[in-house]
């Protein structure tokens, strides 16, 4: 396929360079090494030979996911949750492409879980995953990230920069939806929300209409948007997201390093989840021809409304968002035992006791901690907000 080369700092690999890209990742010195740090049980294979044998019958970046990145992920499934799961019900048509909008727990695994989770309900393909470039800390970070079907998006840019950016992204977004019939992943926001209050950025939803034709709701329409709910029993990340909070605290210009973000990737991917969940919604176009005719400036608001609604109404509640927000309010939910109650302070404990400062707030850390957990039962059991048209 002719690719416009407009695309070419942001798009991923395509199908006819894969083989020479995989060839520099796996000649990457760096790469290489990082490989040797997994986890005993997670190497991909028993060492650069078989590796590159393996990536020489990859001719598509779906056979290189299905070869590399489909083992590993069920590997960590196997090892660090108690089961990973997907409601796909809403999706009648598995060939049609969709833009997934979804909350944002995990930097590596959000996406990751969601790839895995389409081929073994039976999607014919996964998806092209939108990620920030100030994850790509390292040359073969992103070599492996376009790969394995990423497309990035610029952060850190002046105004000018970031318009012609986000027009760049927009319109690319549009020629993988209409253009290459891929499905797309990205977050609701961006980042991840520390505190686990999930809400779509109305600017978010805007970029999407600056590479498209017609209205807003037929910009949107376009790109088949559906919202997507991601469930962590427990995040690994808990107690490095309270000490940044406590960080930001205590000084406000605190930014995060690029070691703290390959902490937080590792310890996220590495790190114990519990159950997992994944709840494709309603896909929108239904409600956006229903909706469409509104003025722009409400229509986002109602869209952006209606997108945190779903993820909220289908987030799979666990025992320890209830006993969280017990614990907060004062209040007794039914849905947990009392041990399961002792248990999860027990757990709080541990990871407060993981927090590295010199200084740590233990009272402050622990509201964190809670809080994360609690959000998303608050969101989901106090109703939905609504939109009066």
């Amino acid at each position: 396929m002719q690719i416009p080369s407009r695309f070419d700092p942001i798009r991923p690999v395509e199908p006819e360079e894969l083989q020479q890209a995989l060839q520099e990742l796996l000649t990457d010195s760096q790469f290489l090494q990082a490989l040797a740090y997994l986890p005993e049980g997670f190497a991909a294979g028993s060492g650069a030979t078989d590796l590159m044998q393996k990536a020489a019958a990859c001719r598509s970046n779906l056979d290189f996911q299905r070869t590399f990145i489909y083992p590993l992920v069920q590997g960590l499934t196997d090892k660090l949750t108690n089961g990973v799961t997907i409601n796909a019900d809403a999706i009648t048509d598995k060939a049609q492409p969709h833009t997934f909008i979804s909350n944002h727990r995990d930097i590596v695994l959000d996406s990751a879980f969601l790839a895995k989770l389409l081929i073994d309900a039976g999607f014919p393909d996964t998806v092209e995953i939108a990620i920030g470039d100030n994850l790509l800390v390292y040359p073969w970070i992103e070599r492996l990230v376009r790969v394995n079907k990423a497309f990035i998006v610029r952060r850190g840019l002046s105004l000018r920069e970031t318009l012609a950016a986000s027009k760049l992204l927009s319109e690319y977004m549009h020629f993988a939806v209409g253009t290459k019939g891929q499905n797309i992943w990205i977050a609701q926001r961006e980042g991840r929300a520390k505190d686990s209050n999930d809400r779509t950025q109305e600017a978010l939803l805007k970029m999407m209409c600056m590479g498209g034709n017609g209205t807003p709701a037929q910009q949107i329409a376009a790109l088949g948007l559906t919202p997507l709910s991601i469930s962590y029993e427990y995040d690994p990340c808990d107690y490095l997201k309270a000490q940044e909070f406590q960080q930001k605290r205590d000084n406000p210009a605190f930014k995060k390093s690029r070691q703290d973000d390959l902490d937080n990737m590792r310890t996220g991917i590495f790190g114990f989840k519990g159950r997992v969940h994944y709840h494709i919604c309603q896909p929108l176009n239904h409600w956006i021809e229903a909706h469409g005719t509104l003025p722009k400036a409400d229509f986002f608001t109602a869209l952006a409304c209606h997108i945190d609604n779903e993820i909220h109404r289908n987030y799979k509640i666990f025992p320890t968002n209830l006993i969280a927000l017990d614990l907060l309010e004062g209040t007794k939910h039914p849905g947990y035992t009392d041990q399961e109650r002792t248990q999860f302070e027990n757990y709080i404990d541990e990871r407060i006791g993981l927090v590295s400062l010199p200084n740590p707030d233990e009272s402050f850390l622990r509201q964190c901690i809670l809080t994360m957990y609690a959000n998303p039962a608050r969101n989901h059991l106090l109703g939905y907000e609504v939109i009066r048209l």
